[in-house]
């Protein structure tokens, strides 16, 4: 059920991205009189067609999703009817055909907009950017961050939530700054500045730099009570309740949630003897975690929840949202932002100063879908509009057999008065197609290794 829970969400996605992509190729084609073939989403066999007549374009769905296409009269690929000649892609005026070829991108582009101004409007509910320990020897530890400290700004930036602060803490490190400013309060709402300072090696991949942070959420220790017992899960099996306090795990006194939750962890699929009160009664349960992987290592897990205080997680929890017009110019600059981040390390990956590990391949894409589609309707809309930006900046790429690389051809062509000649554009495709096949090749040996690792 997770795998096809996380495929559907997957497809959802890409669906909706691809077909926002080639709904811009198509609309400006039709709009300065390109006729248009056949408007596909997916590759491949085509499970459903419509076409009025003839003469109209033919909508298709095809079976795999990772794409689709745009046919449009040209004579470049195949014979073209006299009465078609007017209407065909390569007779066009050169702005003609590079508003059709920039129009993909662009859509995509103003799609992450869209959904950006969505999210702020809708409005997102977060855990506070409060700290938890601060391990010596991490970046944090040097800067001088302290335990139940909230972070208020990263880089001028106002950071509501704990995602939104670190996600604003990988940009700017990840676009080079060596020293990031970040403003904090204590409990007593004093504010104090710290900054964090990075080495370029720092910044070459993202998953190593968080960990060299250093950043924890801050975590209430609460009483091992348990809660909401979930449907076919370990807890329920046991006979765990509502309301009974854990004692010991395997003779091991517990005092904290946070305590069984680690040594649940670490034992997936293997019987714990646990102690447990309930109603000053004084119970042994034999319990297994059922074993589950939410990210590169395998977990222990019992399907319950803890007894929190009232009124402590609304005391954590912030939600953070615009009006509508004030969100205009936030989207903008959230979706600039994201775009000038993506070409960035794109940039540094091709030079060597970012490792390839930065990059997401099919099947990350899809296990980010499933999560943010759990997590709630609005976190599922930032994770397209973020996707939304790297096709749209991708596909900007002047690599031949994308649109950039067409875009560069029409660039070329503004030039030199005449259009490159047909041989040398096969000859750049065949290079571009193979750039672009070991970029996803690549994509997809790093997404394998961090399910193996």
């Amino acid at each position: 059920m997770d795998l096809l829970h996380t495929l559907f969400f997957f497809v959802v996605a890409i669906g909706i991205l691809i077909s926002f992509h080639e709904f811009g190729h198509f609309w400006v084609a039709r709009k300065t009189g390109v006729k248009v073939l056949r408007f596909s989403v997916g590759f491949g066999k085509v499970l459903w067609s419509r076409q009025k007549s003839p003469d109209d374009t033919e909508y298709v769905l095809s079976a795999i999703p990772l794409g689709g296409y745009v046919k449009m009269v040209d004579e470049r690929e195949g014979e073209v009817k006299p009465e078609d000649l007017p209407f065909a892609f390569n007779r066009q005026l050169l702005w003609v055909r590079t508003a059709i070829v920039a129009a993909g991108p662009v859509f995509n582009l103003m799609l992450a907009f869209a959904l950006f101004w969505g999210v702020l409007v809708l409005g997102e509910t977060g855990l506070r950017p409060v700290l938890g320990e601060v391990k010596q020897g991490t970046l944090a530890a040097a800067a001088g961050f302290v335990e139940g400290e909230e972070i208020i700004s990263v880089s001028g930036k106002v950071t509501k939530t704990w995602t939104e602060a670190m996600s604003t803490l990988i940009t700017s490190a990840m676009d080079g700054e060596p020293n990031i400013k970040v403003k904090v309060k204590n409990i007593a709402d004093e504010q104090n500045d710290r900054v964090l300072t990075l080495t370029e090696s720092d910044s070459q991949d993202s998953e190593k730099l968080y960990g060299r942070l250093g950043f924890k959420p801050w975590s209430p220790k609460l009483k091992p009570i348990i809660n909401e017992v979930l449907p076919d899960g370990a807890a329920l099996a046991a006979g765990l309740k509502k309301d009974d306090l854990i004692i010991s795990a395997d003779g091991t006194p517990i005092t904290d949630w946070m305590q069984w939750v680690d040594y649940v962890k670490k034992r997936p699929d293997i019987t714990i003897s646990l102690v447990i009160d309930r109603q000053g009664m004084q119970l042994t349960l034999p319990i297994t975690p059922k074993s589950v992987q939410p990210g590169e290592e395998t977990e222990g897990k019992i399907g319950a929840s803890v007894t929190m205080p009232e009124g402590l997680l609304k005391s954590m929890t912030v939600e953070y949202s615009l009006p509508p017009l004030e969100a205009i110019p936030v989207a903008f600059k959230t979706t600039y932002d994201y775009s000038i981040m993506t070409l960035r390390m794109m940039g540094k990956m091709l030079i060597g100063k970012a490792s390839v590990k930065n990059l997401s391949g099919p099947i990350s894409i899809a296990q980010i879908a499933g999560e943010s589609a759990n997590m709630g309707l609005v976190y599922f809309i930032k994770f397209m509009a973020v996707v939304s930006v790297s096709l749209g900046v991708l596909n900007l790429l002047p690599i031949p057999v994308l649109d950039g690389g067409h875009l560069m051809f029409f660039g070329i062509e503004a030039i030199k008065g005449s259009p490159v000649s047909e041989k040398v554009q096969i000859f750049f495709q065949q290079i571009g197609m193979a750039l672009l096949l070991l970029l996803m090749v690549t994509a997809m040996v790093v997404d394998v290794q961090r399910l193996v690792d």
